[in-house]
């Protein structure tokens, strides 16, 4: 809220709160708390520049929501459904985390933290997805990413609308 008050924005009623110190989101309506989703966030340090594979901190808004019906499980490249679920892929194409089930694109609220330049968080694809890796959620495992065991995901995916506001913490 204080940070909504000093950028002038007005609070939505619903929020999502990742806390990647203990790889947690919790999922918040009017203020009370709804449910609380064990997270991945990155293998690196948190960073908002460009290339780090850092996850970016602060404040962020969901820009775009992708993949509703798309079954759990669901690949997608460059944000469309490739019309594979990830069990079809090779061990090779596995060995890396896929983009599956649904997709939250985030977009920074802040300029100079997360909005413009080489901290933006939309311009670097960062979104809150499934993975092909569910059993490794709860450590930290993505480039950058939050990600969601599939069905937590279409769970989530259902209740947030585009707008709603994401607020990223060590």
């Amino acid at each position: 809220m204080q940070k909504c008050a000093a950028l002038g924005i007005k609070p939505a009623n619903q929020l999502l709160a990742v806390r990647l110190g203990i790889q947690t989101m919790q999922f918040y309506r009017g203020g009370k708390l709804v449910r609380a989703f064990a997270v991945s966030s990155s293998r690196h340090p948190p960073s908002n520049v460009k290339d780090s594979l850092g996850t970016p901190l602060g404040l962020h808004v969901i820009a775009e929501k992708l993949g509703h019906g798309q079954p759990p499980g669901m690949v997608f490249k460059a944000r469309v459904p490739t019309g594979r679920h990830f069990r079809e892929f090779s061990e090779e194409e596995n060995h890396a985390n896929l983009i599956t089930t649904r997709i939250l694109w985030l977009r920074g609220l802040e300029p100079g933290v997360n909005q413009g330049g080489t901290v933006d968080t939309h311009d670097r694809y960062i979104y809150i997805h499934g993975t092909n890796h569910e059993e490794r959620i709860g450590t930290p495992q993505s480039a950058g990413c939050i990600l969601l065991r599939n069905l937590d995901l279409v769970e989530l995916f259902e209740e947030v609308r585009g707008g709603d506001m994401v607020w990223i913490a060590e």
